[in-house]
């Protein structure tokens, strides 16, 4: 948008408009990428607490500043970066890339390199999307952290254990051409409940993903879908605007707001300086929607899989928007349980409405396959399995 990001911002429109631009890039829809999430356990006793020196020397060069801020943190082989997320749980970003194969194959690469860094020091990579052994405790020690630890704690109890003990898989795409955005967006938000439920793999409290009611009662406001409309670009940026503050970054000391102030209100004189476009930037980075535009669109309403079966839902979503046709017809094909994101997290493929659209969508993204550029091998592969998932047989 070539604005100086410290700048200070003139006004709301000025703001919206910025949000907007960056947050909603058009062009043809080209890459795909992944973020993998898991809980770290001792191999001899996965109820035992992690330490943190322990993740530190087992990943060595790799570690993120946050956990060391002195390490090199190079990626790894296939190109993808660590991170931890504040219960120590261990995060894999790959780099976005045009091809579906390169990115399984070398993502895949990539978890076999971490999970043998792990297994020097005994640790290895959970399996579900949620940690059913440990208390949730927060063992990384950032302001940020701190900052949206102390907020969530005044909406209840659900913020720790989505901070520190919850992983997710999240699936990253292009948001297309102008003319094509809000048709993209409409289905990474329709497929989202069905998708839920087919991946539901954090069981707890009679919750098929246990992970994704923690989502949603973390801090509704930054954290539910949104009402869809004709202008997902507008009513985005109203929403970044009208969510409170969850850390206003210092020189020093911890980073908590004034509890209730928006940034919107900052821009209109709450607060005794005036906001920055970094201010923004960063602020947009504290928005945790079960899909979330960043330039890209990032689906995150994915529980951690077992294994190699993290390949599934990422070559199904990819099938599934590798072809505008396909998009719609998913989207058509998902309509009637888009709205049931509560239900697909709690009943899973139990809910009658969602399990009437799942095999459907399954065998439409079965045959959108020919459209990524897997091999066929592969291919048949991922159909089958994604067929024969539980409750589908």
């Amino acid at each position: 948008m070539g604005v100086d990001s410290g700048s200070a911002i003139a006004d709301r429109a000025a703001a919206e408009g910025y949000v907007g631009k960056v947050c909603f890039k058009t062009g043809p829809p080209e890459r795909v990428g992944v973020e993998l999430e898991w809980t770290v356990h001792h191999r001899a006793d996965p109820c035992r607490p992690l330490d943190v020196r322990e993740l530190a020397i087992a990943l060595g060069p790799h570690a993120p500043p946050t956990l060391d801020p002195a390490s090199a943190h190079r990626p790894l082989p296939g190109g993808s970066l660590v991170t931890l997320e504040p219960g120590g749980q261990v995060e894999l970003s790959s780099p976005p890339v045009t091809s579906l194969a390169g990115l399984i194959d070398d993502t895949a690469a990539d978890v076999t390199v971490l999970s043998r860094l792990l297994a020097s020091s005994g640790l290895c990579l959970g399996g579900q999307g949620h940690d059913p052994h440990r208390p949730a405790e927060r063992l990384i020690h950032t302001q940020r952290y701190a900052a949206m630890e102390h907020a969530f704690d005044r909406v209840g109890p659900w913020g720790r254990a989505m901070m520190c003990g919850t992983a997710g898989l999240q699936v990253c795409l292009d948001i297309g051409t102008g003319a094509r955005a809000a048709a993209r967006w409409r289905a990474a938000h329709a497929l989202g409940p069905p998708m839920i439920a087919l991946f539901a793999n954090s069981a707890r409290d009679g919750w098929a993903s246990g992970r994704m009611r923690t989502w949603y009662e973390t801090d509704p406001v930054r954290t539910l879908p949104p009402v869809l409309d004709g202008d997902p670009v507008g009513a985005w940026a109203k929403r970044v605007l009208d969510t409170p503050l969850l850390c206003l970054r210092r020189d020093s000391g911890e980073w908590d707001p004034p509890p209730g102030v928006t940034f919107g209100g900052w821009i209109e004189g709450a607060l005794p300086t005036r906001p920055t476009y970094d201010d923004l930037d960063y602020h947009m980075t504290t928005m945790f929607p079960p899909v979330r535009p960043r330039g890209y669109l990032e689906l995150r309403y994915i529980d951690a899989q077992p294994g190699g079966d993290w390949v599934l839902p990422v070559a199904m979503i990819t099938a599934l928007f590798a072809r505008e046709e396909t998009v719609d017809a998913a989207t058509e094909l998902a309509e009637p349980a888009g709205q049931r994101w509560v239900q697909a997290a709690r009943d899973g493929l139990a809910d009658p409405v969602i399990a009437s659209v799942v095999p459907r969508l399954v065998e439409l993204a079965c045959v959108a396959l020919d459209d990524t550029d897997l091999p066929a091998d592969m291919k048949a592969d991922v159909a089958k399995r994604l067929s024969s998932r539980e409750g589908l047989r």
